[in-house]
């Protein structure tokens, strides 16, 4: 069967329309948006409780460390199945729980919001569909605005929700529910990103058969979505891992020629990153890096950037890149086999 070229791609075309995403959810979400945040402002939740399948999840990572680190509020993910197997009642008065699909339809997830609200949790819900089940049964809905997303790996819908995650933290933190200046220059900043080559990262894993995906703070969803996209569109086996956990146990495969991609960005996180870059380094390890590395690793280009937007700027460049690879595999990422669009796990 005859490969389509890597920018005819549904993937590609969806990624590339990231930034357009972004920018309509910023322009025209603001009226729930702001009843979001005068609701949070008068009783905010004593935690966070996320709960989300696949990228949605590892979005749901992203939330955890915008949410614990700008606004000190705990957050935690719910197992899906506590709530549609196990029926188990969460103790979840006064939390917010947090909801995040792109279809809006996984059987799971809207029992677990419908059991949180009969908890007594206040219930959010991103989702990118319009007019879901989901979006039915949550208190508030933040549309995600990303469209139609047709391709099995998802991508716009995935920065779109951190996009949204992002501004709710900020405009709380900010006490202002307008978007903070840094965000506003979001849906440009991912355009410049999508230009970026990482063409580099496609060239060095072509022929791999595994690696690890490594990331610190907000880069380990990034990570774990890269991750993810390695296996679903490149047949690659890949394992994402906080860059504090590598020393538990990964570090013995460094040495052995397992390929190791780390996202990195400006923020406290990168001492720690720069130091194991240098230890890695030193033992053999192939290493893909983003930013500015050792001349002995790969270093992957980026937009000069505010640190907070640093990891949606990264996995944009990524998914350009992930595309490409899929294709010079001989993959379609577009229909990655054995899966499908909406999961309806129960």
């Amino acid at each position: 069967m005859a490969m389509v070229a890597a920018e005819r791609t549904l993937m590609f075309q969806e990624a590339a329309s990231a930034g357009d995403a972004v920018e309509r959810q910023f322009g025209g979400t603001g009226d729930v948006m702001a009843d979001i945040l005068r609701s949070i402002a008068a009783a905010p939740p004593t935690m966070v409780v996320t709960c989300a399948r696949g990228s949605s999840d590892h979005a749901a990572t992203f939330a955890k460390y915008a949410f614990e680190r700008q606004l000190g509020w705990v957050t935690a993910s719910a197992a899906p199945s506590v709530s549609s197997i196990y029926q188990a009642p969460l103790k979840l008065r006064g939390s917010l729980f947090l909801a995040i699909s792109q279809s809006g339809k996984s059987p799971d997830l809207l029992e677990a919001v419908q059991l949180a609200s009969r908890q007594g949790a206040r219930t959010l819900a991103l989702v990118n569909a319009p007019d879901t089940p989901l979006s039915k049964i949550a208190d508030w809905t933040l549309p995600l605005c990303a469209g139609p997303e047709n391709s099995v790996a998802a991508t716009k819908s995935y920065i779109a929700s951190l996009a949204a995650i992002a501004r709710i933290a900020g405009s709380i933190e900010r006490n202002d529910p307008g978007i903070a200046p840094d965000l506003a220059r979001l849906p440009e900043l991912l355009r410049a990103a999508w230009q970026l080559d990482w063409s580099p990262m496609a060239a060095a894993l072509q022929d791999s058969r595994g690696l690890f995906v490594l990331g610190r703070g907000p880069g380990l969803a990034i990570a774990q979505e890269a991750a993810l996209k390695f296996k679903e569109t490149c047949g690659i086996h890949a394992e994402a891992f906080s860059a504090a956990e590598v020393r538990h146990g990964p570090m013995a495969l460094a040495a052995t020629g397992l390929p190791m991609l780390i996202f990195r960005q400006d923020d406290e996180s990168a001492s720690g990153v720069d130091a194991l870059i240098k230890e890695l380094l030193a033992i053999g390890a192939k290493l893909i890096v983003t930013g500015p590395g050792d001349g002995a690793a790969i270093a992957l280009p980026l937009v000069d950037a505010p640190a907070s937007l640093q990891p949606m700027l990264q996995i944009q460049s990524f998914y350009g890149a992930i595309n490409g690879l899929a294709v010079l595999r001989g993959h379609d990422p577009d229909r990655p086999p054995l899966l499908r669009k909406v999961t309806e796990t129960v």
